[in-house]
């Protein structure tokens, strides 16, 4: 049986915003660096918009929502580098603007 977090997780890849779905058509199927991404993923207690396991990179987009809560996203943010991986974080116009822009970050993130 699957946990409540997962069964959200999955509720997320059928709900993807169009933002959401902007990205992932760059992400997914090894488009980067040949690095699987995988999307609205559970880590520990959260779920992140998209990761890539294997060189421990979490990308995550923040509408306007997350301008009211920038103390609750510093605090995830601080709890999935303890579990090891490098989040970075886009505001969706940034992707809707700036795809080609967004993808030099991530693919930089990846050299690392």
């Amino acid at each position: 049986m699957s946990s409540p977090l997962h069964l959200k997780a999955r509720a997320l890849r059928k709900a993807q915003t169009d933002v959401e779905k902007q990205l992932w058509s760059k992400l997914r199927a090894r488009q980067l660096q040949s690095c699987k991404f995988r999307r609205q993923v559970p880590l520990g207690r959260y779920i992140v918009d998209f990761v890539c396991l294997e060189r421990h990179l979490i990308v995550e987009l923040d509408g306007s929502q997350h301008i009211s809560q920038a103390n609750y996203d510093e605090v995830r943010t601080a709890y999935l580098q303890r579990l090891g991986f490098h989040v970075i974080r886009f505001w969706n116009n940034e992707v809707i603007e700036n795809l080609q822009g967004v993808l030099e970050v991530i693919n930089a993130q990846l050299d690392m």
